[in-house]
């Protein structure tokens, strides 16, 4: 008896095409984000009205913003994100074995870019982070950086980047696009555009971009593997103490 092929999944294009939520989520995000970039000064006396501490109002301003554009991303992407995640499960070991050497290997690829353009340097963004993080508790700190931060990053930078504008232009092009933008998101407005300080996310971008489409765009995959990173640097800075932290440094 004739064995029956077994059937691919039919191709979904339709979740590859710019809705009006995309475009509100990704015009909401870009306009704030602009504002903190060139008014952040203006924005001072606004936000001690949240509390007169400012490690604790810059935390709830974040964790506020980050939130809105969180829901609005998930209920834009929610199709796409379902599919991947039922993809994912039917190969729970690759996803397991992957996530963890996706960070090595960005680790890896950071490590040898710094030593290729100098002594390493801390950016702005990632001082007022562990400014940040020793004022505020890990438990707080978790939900911003390694759930609603890293989810919101993939949906705007991979998703829409990558996985709906690659369909009108050039792929290509816009891998190149998302590393770019994603590396000056965190750094722009606060310092110089120096290799040093720009290489680290330039190798965390490109990790990024890779495992994206080396899954066949599966955006849950390359947030899994963001989580992850920034879950290992959480644990990095509230487990060294700040001094030895600076020496390391």
């Amino acid at each position: 008896m004739a064995t029956v092929p077994r059937q691919l999944p039919a191709p979904r294009p339709e979740l590859y095409v710019f809705s009006r939520l995309d475009y509100a989520t990704a015009g909401i995000y870009v306009a704030v984000t602009a504002l903190f970039a060139t008014a952040s000064a203006l924005l001072v006396p606004l936000l001690l009205q949240l509390s007169p501490n400012p490690a604790v109002a810059s935390y709830a301003a974040n964790l506020a913003f980050y939130a809105v554009i969180g829901l609005l991303a998930l209920a834009a992407v929610r199709r796409v994100a379902l599919r991947d995640l039922r993809v994912l499960a039917t190969r729970p070991w690759f996803t397991l074995l992957m996530v963890p050497l996706a960070v090595v290997a960005m680790m890896i690829l950071t490590a040898v870019l710094v030593a290729l353009t100098g002594p390493p340097q801390t950016s702005a963004n990632q001082a007022g982070l562990q400014a940040l993080m020793q004022q505020i508790p890990a438990w707080l700190m978790v939900p911003l950086l390694v759930i609603v931060g890293p989810f919101v990053e993939e949906y705007i930078f991979r998703h829409l980047l990558i996985g709906k504008l690659g369909r009108k232009i050039n792929v290509w092009f816009c891998c190149a696009l998302s590393v770019a933008l994603f590396a000056a998101l965190h750094i722009v407005g606060q310092e110089a555009l120096t290799l040093p300080v720009l290489m680290p996310y330039l190798a965390m971008g490109a990790t990024l971009v890779f495992v994206y489409v080396w899954t066949g765009k599966n955006v849950m995959f390359s947030y899994f593997v963001h989580a992850a990173k920034n879950l290992l640097a959480v644990i990095f800075i509230y487990a060294i103490p700040p001094e030895l932290l600076e020496q390391v440094q």
